[in-house]
């Protein structure tokens, strides 16, 4: 069932990552920075969140009702935290983290197979531009779409659904961020790729919901090329493997 498989590789992509010295270093610094930021991000937001609370709703002076008051401040100031976050951890996907992964993915195939496959032979300048062209429709725009899916269902009488498909759609698309890695190196079609995503989602269901676990989370993102790439190279290139 594509469902355990998924759950099972990116369990094993972990624990491989923490036995391989290479992995376990690369994997350490995107956690950190992944860390780093969100804590900051978090931080920034709960220092200010007065500030911010009285630009949506002024102290109100009726000791009946500024008890609502701070009960709302804080629950805007937690919504608040969280996407500051989650955007936190997307400026490190796109200015940082894509090339962490990618050196993750090619040093995993290389373990795996003993050699990396063949490329278009380009320049690494066109390697370079082409993964941060890869990145922006690949991670940052479904993460943000499946965000404001969740903030949209907090005001909607259905909200308990939407905020639990949103989330299930953040960890596919997450999943897919790095099930991406291999073919997108390699230079495929952004249709062939696609297809990938939708022709196997009950795996990047299961791959991803080890990514709504908080604070796990942040560990199995950071290692998370490491069991794409495994699942890639295992389910699809398996002549290639030694």
């Amino acid at each position: 069932m594509e469902l355990i498989e998924g759950i099972r590789y990116n369990y094993s992509g972990l624990k491989l990552g923490l036995k391989t010295p290479s992995l376990l270093a690369l994997g350490l610094v995107r956690f950190g920075v992944i860390l780093i930021l969100s804590i900051a991000a978090a931080w920034i937001v709960l220092a200010n969140h007065s500030e911010i609370m009285s630009l949506i709703w002024q102290r109100p002076e009726s000791l009946w009702i500024v008890w609502m008051w701070y009960a709302v401040s804080w629950l805007m100031s937690a919504l608040l935290a969280g996407i500051s976050a989650m955007l936190a951890f997307l400026l490190s996907q796109v200015l940082f983290s894509v090339f962490v992964m990618d050196a993750m993915s090619r040093i995993t195939e290389k373990k795996i197979t003993g050699r990396l496959s063949a490329t278009d032979g380009g320049s690494w300048f066109r390697s370079f531009v082409f993964l941060i062209r890869q990145e922006i429709p690949r991670a940052v725009l479904p993460v943000l779409i499946a965000l404001g899916l969740m903030v949209a269902g907090w005001l909607t009488p259905f909200s308990p659904i939407s905020t639990v498909v949103s989330s299930l759609a953040a960890a596919v698309f997450l999943a897919w961020d790095n099930t991406d890695l291999v073919p997108a190196r390699r230079m495929e079609s952004f249709s062939s790729r696609f297809r990938l995503l939708t022709g196997h989602l009950m795996f990047h269901i299961g791959f991803g919901l080890w990514f709504l676990i908080p604070v796990l989370n942040m560990l199995f993102l950071s290692f998370a090329p490491v069991g794409a790439t495994r699942y890639y190279i295992e389910r699809f290139d398996k002549k290639s493997v030694s």
